[in-house]
């Protein structure tokens, strides 16, 4: 796989290409090591509606949650750019559900 051209930066969402230019998947999350790509056909990112449960036995929340301290928000429209915590920034913030 390519590095990113400069001054493009990855985001929660964005498609992934390997060399060829076949569609890898969509990037899900971010750690210290690079970011996660999901495979699951059409997921434009993940939303609310993509992770509800919605089963008998409980609904999951879509929140957000820091990789540096764990601190967990909602999410309103995207994820904070720092974690409001710790100070951790956006990349390490990821996508969780809370049931």
């Amino acid at each position: 796989m390519s590095d990113s051209p400069e001054g493009t930066t990855p985001s929660f969402g964005q498609s992934v290409y390997d060399d060829e230019g076949n569609e890898l998947g969509r990037i899900r999350g971010f750690d210290e090591h690079g970011f996660y790509v999901t495979l699951d056909e059409g997921i434009e990112g993940f939303s609310e509606e993509h992770v509800t449960s919605g089963h008998e036995w409980g609904e999951a929340e879509l929140m957000w949650r820091c990789w540096g301290c764990g601190e967990m928000g909602d999410i309103e429209e995207d994820i904070p750019e720092a974690c409001p915590t710790c100070g951790a920034p956006k990349e390490d913030i990821y996508y969780w559900t809370e049931d």
